[in-house]
């Protein structure tokens, strides 16, 4: 084969085997010579075998290329997109698993890993809500690392953020995200979202109780009202003819304006209590924050707070108050069609301590009045402790046992919004509950 034909067939691709028959030729015709040119032969039989390795290489990665392209690819297109958040949002946060999820009104949202606090800087598990963020943040305590899409849940210096997940826990204490991950929590959550760590995983679960707070019936104000507007509502069917507008009327924003007849100013530019054609505008209540409500065991009483205000106090009567509770957080999700319930989920959080067997019995005998009374049989055999209850019938029983003032009730119901929660635990509020945040419980 000549030197030409040589070169046609590497330059169509048939690389190895040419490169390798053109330096053996070139071998054989020197290695007969000067001992120097046989030591020169063989350098170049090396490096020819060389560059036949390289070439089949080459050719092999060429080979695979479409194959990992069409597999990433088919992964792409299994990735659906997230769907919007809906609801009130609750951020779980599992120490054993590593793994933080998110859950709405829908279930869960969306879920990822992190790396929490090493045994020497744990971090610390119960009850928390985002009480500040920033996009861009360095530790107040640890040579100004960074911490990008900062969400923190105490100001003793524990939060989320962007940093480097080995795979176990490696933190201060903090709960380190993926980047990706940390963006979009950044994006959906907000001040007073709600924060859970636990040891375990954990999730909420619906549920329905008679002593789980529903919202007050709306007294009907349209007896008070004059014939027309009695019969005149608002709403599509009724034309609007009643229009809500800003509880703050807009002012005029010059003499002229002023000048103008009421007529011939804009809807928005007329004073609360102004009449629209004729018939007199209804202010719109202003939205206001959700409630918390925190039972506590341990103080015998009941908090709430609105946003991070306190707004009142009151004892409570607890049966059986030497057994305990648990902790657990009911979350308002929804109003019903009608509003006149609320849907309410729970999350239980594990217990750290295990239960003395005599309580464990106790606690039994409560759970069991929840279910039909079932015959027993004379002379049976003693039965050992009953294994821990479900965390669901757990919280039933917790919610049994609470009895609350009708004043106090009555005024939660008539603050009750979607986002409010009940925090019934064993324990007192954490001394992080400050005067800037929502109600910290630590669990351990």
């Amino acid at each position: 084969m000549g030197d030409e034909a040589r070169r046609e067939k590497f330059r169509a691709g048939d690389r190895g085997t040419d490169v390798t028959e053109g330096v053996r030729s070139r071998v054989v015709s020197c290695a007969s010579g000067h001992p120097v040119k046989r030591l020169a032969a063989r350098g170049m039989l090396a490096g020819g075998m060389a560059l036949a390795v390289l070439a089949f290489s080459v050719d092999h990665a060429d080979a695979r290329r479409p194959a990992v392209k069409a597999k990433a690819a088919a992964e792409s297109q299994k990735r659906q997109p997230e769907r919007p958040p809906k609801g009130p949002l609750q951020i779980v946060i599992s120490i054993a698993d590593q793994r933080i999820s998110v859950y709405d009104a829908a279930g869960l949202l969306t879920r990822s890993v992190v790396s929490t606090g090493v045994p020497g800087h744990p971090t610390p598990m119960g009850v928390f809500t985002v009480i500040q963020k920033e996009r861009w943040h360095r530790s107040n305590l640890y040579s100004a690392a960074p911490m990008p899409y900062m969400q923190r849940i105490t100001w003793s210096g524990v939060a989320m953020h962007e940093g480097v997940l080995p795979g176990y826990p490696a933190s201060h204490g903090c709960i380190r995200l993926k980047g990706d991950f940390a963006v979009r929590l950044w994006q959906i959550a907000k001040l007073g979202t709600r924060v859970i760590i636990a040891r375990n995983e954990v999730a909420p679960v619906e549920i329905a109780h008679a002593r789980l707070f529903a919202p007050k019936p709306i007294p009907d104000v349209s007896a008070a009202l004059p014939e027309p507007l009695r019969t005149a509502q608002v709403g599509p069917e009724a034309g609007g003819i009643i229009k809500a507008v800003d509880m703050v009327p807009v002012e005029p924003s010059s003499a002229a304006e002023s000048a103008k007849p009421e007529s011939a100013r804009p809807e928005s530019a007329k004073p609360e209590g102004a009449a629209i054609d004729g018939v007199k505008v209804l202010p719109k209540p202003r939205k206001m924050p959700p409630i918390s409500v925190f039972i506590s065991r341990k103080q015998g009483k009941l908090l709430v707070r609105q946003g991070y205000t306190p707004l009142f106090e009151s004892p409570i009567t607890i049966a059986n108050p030497d057994l305990p509770f648990g902790t657990h957080v009911f979350t308002a999700v929804e109003f019903n069609a009608d509003a006149t319930a609320m849907r309410w989920t729970v999350v239980s959080l594990p217990r750290e301590m295990p239960v003395k067997p005599e309580l464990r019995k106790a606690e039994a005998k409560v759970i069991a009045t929840l279910e039909p009374k079932r015959a027993s049989r004379k002379g049976a055999v003693a039965k050992p402790p009953p294994p821990e209850p479900p965390s669901i019938e757990r919280a039933r029983a917790a919610l049994d046992r609470i009895e609350i003032p009708k004043e106090a009730r009555d005024r939660i119901s008539e603050l009750l919004s979607p986002a409010s929660s009940v925090i019934i635990s064993d324990h007192e509020l954490s001394e992080e509950t400050d005067s800037d945040t929502d109600f910290i419980v630590l669990v351990h």
